[in-house]
């Protein structure tokens, strides 16, 4: 190539354009954009409450309303956020064990991190593993998102501390046997003044004591102890069905031996009294007439001995002929000597 020859002029890229399809695609570009604007603010102005939950709405991070479950609209774009919190349904904190599903079925996971918050110490310096599950409900959704930072997390510590300070105020042994209600009531009343204190909106419906037993070296020395005790109890038991059998039925029997002695008591004083009164009143009627009363008297008698003495016959000491009719080998018959 000569170098006396000019260069070869470049080509405009501008000049590939095809101006007049942009004038006619204008308004595409500026409706789709539009489009696309109106349909997200479509999309972000409603929102949907579950039944078993409240919604929080909040405009540029205030809480301007509180709204039920149902269909309800906002403003869109982020201006008006809702925020969802559970409060038709009970809520549960597993402390010294954790339920998980496996295959459908449920089943409970136990390891160190677990035993450090279940295992305490009892005021007689036992050492318990205490399991226990705390069922709760969200009171007001507001004061639950807002008066504290982690509200799940303050609840489990509250929780602990109060579990830990019952357990250490009560014997060991209690704790394992008879007191266990006792201290689920006592924690669940004491974790309810904790949240209201610390205006959580937080209700706690019942703390559930799963499992209170030795930690695993010293388990076995404590069934032995443990079946002792159930023997021990068992055996009283019984004792005590053997005496509601037995002194209610002595108690009876000694009641009736009381009554009979009285009843003959009352008997033989009563015949004594009527006795008394009639030789009184046979005195009274001898007195007035010796002879009558003498004569009734012996009358009487015969009547009362006669019929004991069996059959009497009466015969002449002249006449024989029906002495040999007679069975007079009867001992029942007795013949009188000169009537």
């Amino acid at each position: 190539m000569n170098r006396n020859t000019p260069p070869p002029m470049q080509r405009n890229p501008l000049d590939d354009i095809d101006w007049d399809a942009l004038r006619r695609y204008r308004k595409l570009f500026l409706i789709v954009p539009l489009l696309f604007i109106v349909a997200l603010g479509a999309l972000s102005s409603y929102y949907i409450v579950q039944p078993e939950e409240e919604a929080v709405v909040k405009r540029f991070g205030r809480v301007v309303a509180l709204k039920q479950p149902g269909l309800h609209f906002k403003l869109p774009f982020g201006i008006d956020t809702a925020q969802m919190v559970p409060t038709a349904r009970v809520l549960k904190q597993e402390f010294g064990f954790r339920t998980q599903g496996i295959d459908g079925r449920t089943s409970y996971r136990k390891d160190q991190a677990h035993r450090d918050e279940s295992l305490m110490l009892t005021g007689d310096l036992k050492v318990i593993d205490v399991e226990w599950v705390v069922q709760y409900r969200v009171s007001d959704p507001d004061k639950f998102l807002h008066r504290v930072r982690a509200p799940e997390v303050t609840l489990r510590d509250v929780s602990e501390s109060v579990m830990r300070r019952i357990v250490g105020n009560s014997l060991g042994s209690d704790v394992l046997t008879e007191k266990r209600v006792h201290v689920a009531n006592t924690s669940r009343i004491e974790l309810q003044k904790a949240m209201d204190y610390f205006d959580l909106g937080i209700q706690i419906s019942t703390i559930e004591l799963q499992d209170v037993t030795p930690p695993g070296p010293v388990k076995p020395a404590f069934n032995e102890v443990n079946q002792a005790e159930q023997e021990r109890e068992r055996f009283i038991n019984e004792a005590e069905k053997r005496r509601n059998q037995v002194v209610p039925r002595a108690e009876g029997e000694a009641r009736q031996v009381i009554a009979e002695a009285q009843g003959y008591a009352a008997k033989r004083v009563n015949d004594a009294k009527g006795e008394a009164e009639r030789f009184t009143a046979v005195y009274q009627a001898y007195r007035d007439a010796p002879d009558v009363t003498r004569q009734r008297m012996y009358l009487e008698m015969i009547d009362d001995v006669l019929p004991q003495a069996g059959k009497i016959f009466i015969m002449d000491e002249n006449q024989t002929a029906p002495l040999p009719l007679l069975n007079l080998g009867d001992a029942r018959m007795s013949l009188p000597a000169n009537r």
